[in-house]
This record gives structure tokens, C-alpha cells and sequence, in this order.
């Protein structure tokens, strides 16, 4: 039972993540039942109070919200590829601090080349 609720705290973190970047492609009552239920952790009947609609709707609503952003993540990978700039920058500044210039020069030269590479798929 703790797995299912490590699992659930993960999706919502997940799904948070993933409006931080998608947001703006949602209805304004998806992205609020999206909030309600992601930031504020309330259920589904206290969301459906809040925002005025059956249990049911909110229900219908995370789901095609939550695919929505799944699926926008899927086609265009931002929130993958910031995750991969932030890795690669964080080795760079580790490698900077070791005073391994070269290792953080070459670093930075795959990151610029990866940017260049997914910027040209958009």
C-alpha cells in the first residue's frame, strides 16, 4: 500500500512538472483541477466543490489533462530536455570546481551541440 501511495505522490509530482511547461495548453478549469489536485492535494469531491463540477467531471478532466500533457511531452520533449541542460550544466560546474577545465570545455561543447541538434527538430 505504501508503493500505490509513493506511486500517486509521484504522478502528481509529475503531472506538476510537466504543467509547469504545458500549462498554457490546458483550459483554465483543467489547469485549475490540475493545481487543486496536484499542488494542493485535495480529492477529488473537494475539488469538485471548489470548482463547481460532479466528482465525475473532475475526474474526466485530470484525465484528459493529464494525457494532454503526456502527450505534448511525448511530441516535443521540453521538460526532458531541460532536465538533461540542467544535468549537463551541474556536471560542468562540478567539473569547473575540480579545476578539470577540459572535462567542463567538453561538457559544455555537448551541450551546445545537443541544444543545436533538438533546436533544429523544432
Amino acid at each position: 500500500m505504501e508503493t500505490q501511495g509513493h506511486d500517486e505522490i509521484g504522478r502528481k509530482v509529475e503531472l506538476a512538472w510537466l504543467a509547469a511547461f504545458y500549462g498554457g495548453m490546458l483550459t483554465e478549469k483543467q489547469r485549475l483541477v490540475l493545481q487543486l489536485h496536484c499542488e494542493e492535494d485535495m480529492s477529488l469531491g473537494e475539488i469538485a466543490q471548489e470548482a463547481g463540477v460532479s466528482r465525475q467531471g473532475v475526474h474526466d478532466m485530470l484525465t484528459r489533462a493529464a494525457a494532454k500533457l503526456f502527450d505534448m511531452e511525448e511530441k516535443l520533449g521540453m521538460a526532458a530536455r531541460f532536465t538533461r541542460m540542467g544535468d549537463g550544466l551541474e556536471q560542468c560546474r562540478q567539473a569547473m570546481r575540480e579545476k578539470r577545465y577540459d572535462e567542463a570545455e567538453q561538457l559544455l561543447d555537448a551541450l551546445i551541440r545537443l541544444d543545436q541538434e533538438e533546436s533544429n527538430g523544432l
